[in-house]
């Protein structure tokens, strides 16, 4: 039997512990383990991005990471972008534009869409359209997606917050 480990991380803004085994996937322990079921699992290889999470602020996969290797580091679900009862305004942008039907995909879309539009906040449909690339969506036909992220960039810019 393989020995487990203590994994300290700072999720949505808590402290969480969990003890992993070595093979567990950030993802794995952020669901299972963690209870944090709004990182999905799609397919366990880093192509659709559906289980995406911040890690430090940046958007990664999290079926791609081991869980140690998460280990003291700050993660971000597309929970704990919202203020307790209220909604971060890409959320409400993506509610307020249908931007998704089944869900699946909704929460890793709008954490990686986050993350691009903090570092381009003045970022077009093209250069959007380019970032979500690794997001499948099965559902949307991502016109409504694009348009949701389009409308955030917009008010953002209005408001001058990203």
């Amino acid at each position: 039997m393989t020995a487990r480990s203590l994994v300290t991380l700072e999720l949505n803004g808590e402290r969480r512990e969990a003890w992993v085994f070595p093979h567990q996937t950030l993802m794995e322990v952020l669901r299972d383990d963690l209870g944090f079921t709004e990182v999905k699992y799609g397919c366990g290889e880093g192509l659709c991005g559906t289980c995406a999470v911040l890690l430090n602020g940046e958007s990664v996969n999290a079926c791609l990471l081991f869980a140690i290797q998460a280990d003291g580091c700050a993660v971000t679900t597309v929970k704990g972008l919202s203020e307790g009862a209220d909604l971060h305004p890409l959320q409400r942008s993506f509610l307020d534009h249908g931007a998704s039907q089944c869900g699946f995909c909704t929460p890793g879309m709008v954490v990686t869409a986050y993350e691009f539009v903090r570092e381009h906040p003045r970022a077009g449909r093209e250069e959007i359209r380019a970032a979500l690339a690794g997001n499948l969506c099965r559902c949307t036909g991502y016109v409504k997606i694009l348009d949701a992220v389009e409308a955030y960039v917009r008010s953002a810019e209005a408001d001058g917050s990203p």
